[in-house]
Formats: structure tokens, C-alpha cells, sequence
């Protein structure tokens, strides 16, 4: 009956409006025009009216009248039902588009890379969430390819990534700090002698090296060309956590950002400087040029600013 009646209406191009079937529904309910123009906030004469417009607009008779009692007909009860659905989805619409301004619910996807998940969102999450508790977060933990795809696909509101994005013109960028390298080894392996240690030395001892096209690996093969040196890895890997296990089993050392250190199992490694290493790695937040955050991404923007990371 209802696809029915939607495809009548269709066709005759008289959709009611939303006061329509709030009007039919209430006259249904209440059973009289008195009690049901009390609750819609109008006269009884007025709500007789546009009842019978819309039946005119509509065809048919949606209700019988006598001088005391009012009855929904068969067509009327079909309209009433759909009248139900309609306004309940209405009102749980509404609902959620006001959390969504608010703020105070829905869902904020932050994209991000592990290194930045780990070491510096826990401490900014635990604050946002204290204040926002009803909203439902989303990390998505990815390099920094996948972190920006992420952002210009609309997947994620905000992505925590490194480097910059000067190149791709749909993204903004906001620096929020710069990371510095350290050398990694065991307490009892090539880095057990507390010093600094130059780049030189590090490039000969087995290199547990991070896989081609992440912003890690990117910088040690720049700090490898500013000081002439070829870097044979021992491993290449993919992950953080990967290359602090390898390195805390002894079978290399590794150089990695200082954020990244919250990932590894640090138990039994060391970290030593490196005062040649000659760059630091560009921590920094991106959203879609030209969009507009949702509210809670916005909420969140200000949050790290508040936490002068910005």
C-alpha cells in the first residue's frame, strides 16, 4: 500500500508536505479536530481546512465526519502509516544533524601514521575524549601515502602525516613539530658504548632499514647523499614495530624518529644520538583545501591548537 500511494502521489505531482502528515497523523491519533488542532498549535477551523485541501490535492477521503467523532478510512489508515515512518525519520534525522553541529556525537576519522598514532594521539585523544565522550572516534593507522588518500578521499576528516604537501593542491598542511633522528641498538650490541655516533659509523654496521616510499626511509637515503655513503640494509621493513623486534633480537641496529620510539619494546635498547644526521622529519596535520571540517573535526583542529601543537 505504501509504495502504492507514494507512486499515486508521484504521478499526480501532489506530494504532501511535512505539515500534511503531521496533520493526518494527529487528526488519526486524537480522534477529533479539537484535540488534534490543540496539539499542532491550531484552530480547529484551520486544521478542517487543510485536511480537506489535501484531500482534494490527493483524490480521495482520508477521513469520515460526523458532528462528534472522526474515523480514518482505509485510505486514510495507509496514509496515516506511512505518515509514522515518515515522521519518525524525519525526527531522527534532525536529531543526528544537530549532534553533528554540536559536535557532541557522531564520528571523527583520523588517519595517521603509526608512529604518530602511537606516540603523540593517545595524549591528545584522552583530552578531546574526556570533553566529547559521546563521540565515536576512528583511527586509521597507514603510511603516508595511504594517509593523504585517505584525507582527499573523504575517508578521513584529518590525517596526522610527514614531509609536506606542497604538490597536491587539495590538501592543506599545518606543521606541528619537528622529530629528530636517534640510533637504535641492544644494550649489549654495536651501540652498548654510551656516545654520540656519526652517520659514517652507522651506515657500516648491519642497518635494519624501514621499506622504500616511507617518510622514514626517505630521510635516511637523503642523510646517505648529503654524506656520500651507500646503505646496504641488512632488513627492509614495513612496520615500526617489525624493526624494533629485529633490533631487540640483536640481528642489527636501526635509525629511527624520536616519535616512533612509543611503538618499540624498549626494554632492552639503547638510543644514541646522532649530531651529523643533518635533518629532522616535518610532523604535520592535513585536511581538504576548499571543504568545509565538520564540526567535530573542527573541535579537534582547536583542540591541538590549545595543546600549542599549532
Amino acid at each position: 500500500m505504501k509504495c502504492v500511494l507514494v507512486h499515486y502521489m508521484c504521478m499526480k505531482r501532489n506530494i504532501p508536505a511535512l505539515a500534511d502528515f503531521q496533520a493526518v497523523l494527529s487528526l488519526h491519533r486524537a480522534g477529533s479536530f479539537r484535540a488534534a488542532a490543540a496539539r499542532l498549535g491550531l484552530s480547529p477551523s484551520a486544521l478542517s481546512r487543510q485536511i480537506t485541501g489535501l484531500e482534494q490535492r490527493l483524490g480521495t477521503r482520508l477521513f469520515d465526519r460526523d458532528t462528534r467523532n472522526v474515523s480514518a478510512t482505509s485510505s486514510g489508515l495507509a496514509f496515516a502509516r506511512v505518515a509514522e515512518r515518515m515522521l519518525n525519520t524525519v525526527e531522527d534525522g534532525v536529531a543526528e544533524f544537530e549532534a553533528h553541529l554540536s559536535a557532541s556525537h557522531g564520528r571523527l576519522t583520523i588517519a595517521g601514521l603509526p608512529s604518530v598514532t602511537a606516540g603523540l594521539l593517545p595524549g591528545l585523544l584522552k583530552s578531546f575524549s574526556r570533553a566529547h565522550p559521546d563521540l565515536d572516534l576512528r583511527i586509521i593507522d597507514a603510511l603516508s601515502g595511504p594517509v593523504l588518500e585517505a584525507v582527499e578521499t573523504g575517508i578521513a576528516d584529518l590525517g596526522f602525516t610527514a614531509g609536506t604537501v606542497s604538490a597536491r593542491s587539495r590538501l592543506s598542511f599545518r606543521s606541528l613539530m619537528e622529530d629528530s633522528f636517534v640510533a637504535i641498538g641492544r644494550t649489549d650490541g654495536p651501540l652498548a658504548e654510551d656516545r654520540p655516533y656519526a652517520w659514517a659509523e652507522l651506515v657500516e654496521m648491519p642497518f635494519i632499514a624501514m621499506a622504500s616510499g616511507t617518510s622514514v626511509r626517505e630521510l635516511i637515503d637523503g642523510a646517505c647523499a648529503r654524506h656520500d655513503r651507500v646503505l646496504s640494509p641488512r632488513f627492509e621493513v614495513a612496520h615500526l614495530a617489525t624493526a624494533g623486534a629485529l633490533v631487540a633480537e640483536g640481528l642489527g641496529i636501526s635509525a629511527l624518529p624520536t616519535l616512533t620510539l612509543p611503538v618499540l619494546r624498549t626494554e632492552t635498547l639503547v638510543t644514541r644520538p646522532i649530531p651529523d644526521f643533518g635533518a629532522r622529519r616535518r610532523i604535520g596535520l592535513v585536511w581538504r583545501s576548499g571543504r568545509s571540517l565538520s564540526p567535530a573535526a573542527a573541535r579537534f583542529l582547536a583542540h591541538v591548537r590549545e595543546a600549542r601543537l599549532i
